[in-house]
This record gives C-alpha cells, sequence and structure tokens, in this order.
C-alpha cells in the first residue's frame, strides 16, 4: 500500500471507500466472493485505480477483514482482566484470540496468515490511523501488540512480561512462541479445510489445553 498523507482528505477518503466495498462483498458473499472488478463496481471507480492504493488484492482484503476484528481488540483487555497473575494473563490474551478467530477462521487468516506483499508489519498501523476508533484507547502495554501483524512477533510482545516476572528465561520463551503459534495455525488449518468438525468453543477449549500444557509445563521446570 502507498504511504498516505492523514491531512489528505480525499486520499483517504478514496482508502476508505475501497476498504468499505470489500467489507461489504465480504459480508455478502464471504472472502471468497471480493475481486478487484467487483470492489471497482461498488466503489465507483475502474479497477486500475485500486492499485495506486493498494499492492494486491490479499492486501486490500486485510485492511477489509480488520473492519471485523474489532470486538475482539476491544475485549482483550477486560478479558485479562480475570487474573493478576501474568502468566495466567498471557494465556488469557491467547484464549480470547482463539475464542474470536475461531469463530470467523476465514477472516483471521486473511489478517493474520495471508500472504499481503511487502512490509506486512506496517499495514495494521496504518488501518488504525485509517480507523481509530477500532483501536480504542486500550492499555499502553497492549497497544504495540494491536499494531503487530505477525502473529509470532505479537506472541513474544505478549509474554515479555513473563520473563520479567521469572517463569521464563528468553530461550524458553521463544520455544513457547513457536510451539503456541504453531499449535494455533495447526488448528486454524484444520477448520479452515473442514478437516474437523469443532464448533468454536470446541476448538478453542481443545487449542487452549495445548497451550497452556507448553506454557505451564516450560514454567514449572
Amino acid at each position: 500500500m502507498i504511504d498516505f498523507n492523514e491531512g489528505d482528505i480525499k486520499q483517504i477518503r478514496i482508502l476508505k471507500i475501497f476498504i468499505n466495498a470489500t467489507s461489504q462483498i465480504i459480508e455478502e458473499e464471504g472472502i471468497k466472493g471480493v475481486t478487484i472488478r467487483k470492489v471497482a463496481k461498488i466503489a465507483g471507480y475502474n479497477s486500475a485505480t485500486i492499485y495506486n492504493y493498494f499492492d494486491n488484492l490479499n492486501q486490500l482484503i486485510f485492511f477489509a477483514a480488520m473492519n471485523f476484528i474489532s470486538d475482539y481488540v476491544q475485549e482483550v483487555p477486560q478479558y485479562m482482566e480475570q487474573s493478576s497473575n501474568t502468566l495466567e494473563r498471557f494465556l488469557l490474551m491467547w484464549e480470547c484470540f482463539c475464542k474470536y478467530s475461531f469463530k470467523k477462521p476465514k477472516i483471521y487468516y486473511a489478517v493474520f496468515t495471508e500472504d499481503i506483499g511487502n512490509k506486512p508489519e506496517d499495514l495494521m498501523e496504518k488501518y488504525f490511523s485509517l480507523f481509530p476508533e477500532k483501536l480504542g484507547d486500550p492499555p499502553q502495554d497492549l497497544t504495540p501488540i494491536f499494531l503487530e501483524s505477525d502473529l509470532s512477533k505479537r506472541t513474544a510482545l505478549a509474554i515479555q512480561p513473563c520473563i520479567e516476572a521469572g517463569y521464563f528465561t528468553s530461550k524458553q520463551a521463544a520455544e513457547i512462541d513457536k510451539m503456541i503459534t504453531l499449535t494455533y495455525h495447526g488448528m486454524i488449518s484444520l477448520l479452515l479445510n473442514n478437516r474437523v468438525d469443532y464448533s468454536a468453543e470446541e476448538a478453542t477449549t481443545k487449542t487452549m489445553t495445548y497451550i497452556r500444557k507448553i506454557a505451564t509445563k516450560i514454567a514449572n521446570n
């Protein structure tokens, strides 16, 4: 995506038109229904104009899919307040993420797994620059996590308080990061490819059983 000037009202308006048109298609037809031609028709622009703003279709879908995850972003801080224990708060953050992503696996796959081109780490921050209301006013320690689109990097940021509290060494935290993200990616792939017949609740319970075992076993060693 091109860099945009936050003071350029016309540029931002056009960006939002394309993103909202894509969101409309996702809501009506699902992600598979999104095409450049359909987006252009709804937006009232020709297809070539879209590529002045987005590098590829997946990048446009990423921005539109972000419109559907604000409920997760808004709930995480309250969800984590169920415990004051640092390790448990880390696990609750993951539980909340699983809870929402397994309800909308295609949406979360588009945001956190799909190939969206160069510098994907910049796109999350750009999205929230366009739609700050979707981010709200999260606690300061959670903001860097919400602005990171790479799931492994998000986990590394989230687990840092556990390192500081003495639950894990940095090396152990890196191992946990890999095991947890692989576990999550495995479940969401099974759901997307209809390889299991789990409800979102069942998928969350099963995934969190493994994630908790991974984290607590290493913490207790």
